[in-house]
C-alpha cells in the first residue's frame, strides 16, 4: 500500500524547508512552497548552486507571518499578506516573472547573512499571485500547469524506498549516507521498490479528493552535495558519483533522484501523511 510518509515546503527557495503534517494543494504546488526567493541586485535568483550559505538560514511560518532566522542575526518577520510594494520583473532561470519586493529591511537582513554579489545588495522577493508562469508543455499531455519560484514544475516527489537504496549503496561504496532533506522533496512516499515512482504515472488519494501526475525525472545537481545543516560539503561528490553509478534512469544522462509532478485535480484540497493513495 503506497501512503505519504511526509510532506515538505521550502517558502522561500533554497532556504531550509518546512516540514508540515498536512498541506494545502494548489496548482502551483504545496500552499506557500517556493512564494519567495533570494535574488541580486537585478532581481535574478540566487541558490544554493552558487551559494551554500543559504541552506543556514531557517524559515518558521504562523498564522501571520514568515520568519527568518539565522545564528548572526536578529529573526527578519515578513507578514504573509501579498506585499504591497510595486510590481517588478524578476529572472527565474529562462523565465521573466512578476514580483514584489520585500523591501529594504529584509534586503539588508539578508545581505549582513549572506554578504553582497559585486559589491550590491540582495533582495528578498514574493511571486505576484496574478502572474502564472507555465510548465513547460514539452513533459505535459496536454495538460495547464503552473509553478512559482520553483525549478520548473510545482511538486517533487520522492520515496522512502529510493533513498534507503541509495543510503545502502553510499554506505557500501564507504561513503556516508544523506538526508532526504539533501533533494528538497515536497511529498515523500512509502510503500513502492526502489525508484518505483520512476514507473508511475499518477497517484491519487484513495478518497479521491486529488491526483497528481508524474511527469519529468528529477535530474539532480551539487545542491545535494550540500548539507542542508551546514550549508558545507562533507563528500563533494556524492551522492551524485553513486546516482550516475546506479544509473536510475536508464537511457537518460545524468544523476537522477525523485519525480517532477503536477496536480491533475484536487486544488485546495488537504493533503496529509498517512493519506493512501492509487498508483497507475
Amino acid at each position: 500500500m503506497i501512503s505519504v510518509h511526509s510532506l515538505h515546503i521550502y517558502p522561500v527557495k533554497s532556504l531550509q524547508g518546512i516540514d508540515l503534517k498536512s498541506a494545502r494543494l494548489g496548482i502551483r504546488g504545496l500552499q506557500y512552497d517556493r512564494t519567495w526567493m533570494v535574488t541580486d541586485a537585478q532581481n535574478k535568483f540566487i541558490t544554493q548552486r552558487h551559494y551554500p550559505k543559504l541552506a543556514r538560514i531557517q524559515v518558521e511560518l504562523t498564522q501571520d507571518q514568515m520568519t527568518l532566522s539565522h545564528p548572526s542575526m536578529d529573526p527578519l518577520c515578513v507578514d504573509l499578506e501579498d506585499s504591497h510594494s510595486d510590481q517588478l520583473e524578476a529572472t527565474i532561470w529562462d523565465d521573466k516573472v512578476k514580483a514584489m519586493d520585500e523591501g529594504k529591511e529584509a534586503s539588508q537582513w539578508l545581505t549582513q547573512v549572506l554578504g553582497t554579489i559585486d559589491g550590491h545588495s540582495l533582495k528578498l522577493l514574493r511571486y505576484h499571485p496574478d502572474h502564472i508562469r507555465h510548465v513547460s508543455q514539452k513533459h505535459l499531455r496536454d495538460e495547464a500547469a503552473h509553478t512559482a519560484f520553483a525549478d520548473g514544475f510545482p511538486f517533487l516527489i520522492t520515496s522512502v524506498e529510493s533513498l534507503g537504496k541509495l543510503n545502502e549503496v553510499l554506505q557500501n561504496n564507504g561513503s556516508q549516507p544523506v538526508g532526504m532533506n539533501r533533494f528538497r522533496p515536497n511529498i515523500v512516499i512509502r510503500g513502492v521498490e526502489p525508484f518505483g515512482e520512476n514507473s508511475l504515472d499518477t497517484l491519487a488519494s484513495n478518497s479521491g479528493e486529488y491526483g497528481l501526475g508524474i511527469r519529468k525525472p528529477c535530474q539532480r545537481c551539487h545542491v545535494t552535495t550540500i548539507d542542508q545543516s551546514t550549508g558545507q560539503k562533507i563528500e563533494p561528490k556524492e551522492p551524485l558519483r553513486t546516482l550516475l553509478q546506479m544509473d536510475t534512469q536508464p537511457g537518460l544522462e545524468g544523476a537522477y533522484f525523485g519525480q517532477n509532478s503536477i496536480l491533475l485535480f484536487g486544488k485546495d484540497a488537504l493533503i496529509q501523511v498517512g493519506d493512501q493513495l492509487s498508483p497507475s
